[in-house]
């Protein structure tokens, strides 16, 4: 009796083990499959959208990414990633320097406001980013940064503060003792947050930093709204104003961009994950 009721308990779990590997499988595919296609469109000899018999080219060619590169005239790709990559990596810095200084204030320190500051951040995070858009554009119009790299990082670096929550939550987990001691050999609070702080936060600085750098990366209302010179554009802007007939030249140009960030992700996620789970609970 003993044998057999292990045997049903183990057949149960891998029949579960099954159905849970096949839904995770399932659902791989189906968010695969769009990645999939687009790579495969990038090298589509046709280059036409319309053209397309069923989900896949007839013929492949490498043509794509050559004229993706060299007809700037039409494209300009080098000088659109060139822009992104300028607007992606400043605003990163500014904004994880911001941040961090937000949220290791409203985690170390007790000051009059401080909840209320949190709460209304809570608050703000509820709405979406279109709502303001018209001010947005105004506000941009009166300081004369239209049309300006310059205008969309001060875009993205003012309003990434607003995201300090996640990071307030992994200070939150250092013990206070630490702090104590360094206060008690005669540290500064400055020498406290880059001697102590910032050593101990490596999960939360990659953190950070990456999703500070890729929403500039992949952005595209901001730059569509203030960038109008061809020579401004930023890679999502650029490849928007592609026809059905250079879709190819699209999927290229869209693949081209996203290598970056997965080689990135991949790379960090380690830290990401960390990082992550590190801000999300308070110990």
């Amino acid at each position: 009796m003993i044998r057999t009721e292990k045997f049903h308990i183990s057949s149960g779990r891998v029949a579960k083990a099954v159905l849970v590997y096949l839904l995770v499988i399932l659902v791989s595919a189906v968010f695969a499959f769009p990645c999939v296609w687009l790579i495969l469109s990038a090298f589509n000899a046709e280059g036409d959208l319309l053209t397309l018999e069923g989900f896949f080219p007839k013929s492949y060619s490498l043509d794509t990414f050559r004229r993706l590169f060299t007809e700037v005239n039409k494209y300009d790709y080098k000088r659109w990633f060139g822009n992104t990559l300028f607007v992606a990596a400043v605003s990163c810095a500014i904004s994880t320097a911001l941040v961090l200084a937000v949220s290791y204030t409203i985690s170390r320190y007790r000051f009059k406001g401080r909840k209320s500051i949190m709460k209304a951040t809570l608050l703000l995070g509820i709405f979406p980013n279109f709502m303001n858009m018209t001010a947005l554009f105004v506000l941009m119009t009166q300081l004369h940064l239209i049309n300006n790299l310059w205008g969309l990082i001060l875009l993205y670096s003012s309003g990434a503060a607003m995201g300090f929550l996640v990071q307030k939550g992994f200070f939150d987990t250092i013990p206070s003792s630490i702090y104590d001691a360094a206060v008690l050999d005669g540290a500064s609070d400055l020498r406290v947050f880059v001697s102590i702080t910032l050593p101990l936060s490596k999960p939360m600085i990659v953190y950070t930093a990456l999703t500070s750098f890729v929403w500039p990366w992949a952005d595209f209302m901001l730059p569509s709204m203030l960038l109008v010179d061809k020579s401004t554009w930023t890679v999502a802007v650029g490849l928007n104003f592609l026809d059905d007939s250079e879709f190819s030249i699209f999927a290229a140009g869209a693949l081209f961009v996203a290598v970056p960030i997965v080689a990135l992700y991949i790379a960090l996620s380690r830290y990401l994950i960390q990082g992550g789970s590190a801000g999300a609970v308070k110990e």
